[in-house]
């Protein structure tokens, strides 16, 4: 009887050892990875923090958020492939790197949003055109795109050397291009030499003299601190309004309830208002700043931002084969921007 009791009891025990590890795992939070490769002050980093936060409170410790920031683990440039390969779970890179896999995220660069109100953008982006981009997306990087776009700011020019006091002083420069076709085309069209470098790498570039100006915003420029790395002008011609388009892999997406996938895009729709807001007073800012710091902005009059508008769409049919942009992408851009064009 001894021996009959030790052995039951021993298997008991066993069985009991045997599945704690596996209540253990149930009780584990879903990891969120999050990349990003602009610094903590930055309003797109303070965006995602933001919502990792709410996520985690909403689904009461079920989903955790993980923010890697400064590329730390990958540049914007590399991170769809990251997501692709799940090695992160969460990204929002900015349109322009993205369309080397699909090139109608080059659609805010057409002519019809040059030097216009932040809305235009917002109709097309929010809207059919917007729909279709994350529609591409999401079957090209196996991704669930969160819901609306995340401003950036205006997209501007940047130089160390020459004033930027006109278009035409653009010309024969070394230009530094986030990445994207249409970029690129634009900074031909203006008479530069693009150069593709990853943010992180910009303050050493600049102050080795790799390239002689750059696109960016004015609160990209204040959050790397490129005064310190010789930035000294600007020509604010609010060449598009830069968006990052928030990204969840599908390996992640499909571990979730629908209870809790319905949480996650409630709480973007819900705040994205807030954080495009926020971006645009840190861009306001952020200009305040770059002044301080001895930057000299130019501000083109309507008039000029018209003729360049103007001479550009005399050339949108070269961006337009240049960046692949589709057909149906063009016209609903068209569609949603109206009497703006």
């Amino acid at each position: 009887m001894h021996a009959r009791i030790g052995r039951r009891t021993f298997v008991g025990v066993a069985a009991a050892t045997l599945a704690a590890p596996a209540v253990l795992r149930a009780a584990e939070p879903l990891k969120l990875r999050c990349s990003l490769d602009t610094a903590p002050s930055h309003p797109r980093n303070v965006a995602i923090v933001d919502y990792l936060a709410k996520v985690e409170q909403a689904s009461k410790g079920e989903i955790k958020g993980e923010l890697f920031q400064s590329g730390q683990l990958f540049a914007d440039l590399n991170v769809s492939k990251a997501l692709l390969q799940g090695q992160v779970e969460m990204a929002a890179p900015g349109a322009w790197v993205l369309t080397g896999l699909v090139p109608d995220c080059d659609m805010v660069q057409l002519p019809y949003f040059y030097g216009v109100p932040i809305d235009v953008t917002h109709k097309a982006t929010d809207g059919k055109a917007g729909a279709k981009v994350n529609q591409e997306l999401e079957g090209k990087l196996n991704t669930q795109v969160l819901g609306p776009w995340i401003d950036l700011g205006y997209q501007n020019w940047y130089s160390t050397k020459v004033p930027l006091d006109k278009f035409s002083a653009l010309k024969g420069l070394k230009i530094r291009s986030p990445g994207g076709a249409a970029i690129s085309w634009r900074i031909k069209f203006a008479g530069g030499i693009a150069n593709t470098t990853a943010w992180p790498n910009v303050p050493l570039a600049l102050s080795q003299g790799t390239f002689d100006a750059f696109v960016s915003t004015d609160e990209s420029c204040n959050s790397a601190k490129l005064w310190e790395a010789g930035v000294k002008f600007s020509y604010a011609d609010h060449q598009f309004m830069g968006q990052y388009i928030p990204m969840i892999a599908k390996s992640f997406w499909s571990k979730l309830s629908a209870a809790q996938q319905k949480m996650m895009t409630d709480l973007w729709a819900a705040n994205i208002g807030r954080y495009r807001q926020g971006a645009a007073d840190s861009q306001a800012n952020a200009r305040k700043v770059l002044e301080s710091n001895g930057v000299k902005i130019h501000d083109p009059s309507a008039e000029d931002l018209a003729a360049t508008r103007k001479a550009m769409m005399g050339d949108i049919g070269s961006l337009i084969k240049d960046a692949k942009l589709s057909n149906e992408i063009v016209t609903l851009v068209k569609e949603a921007v109206g009497s703006s064009a």
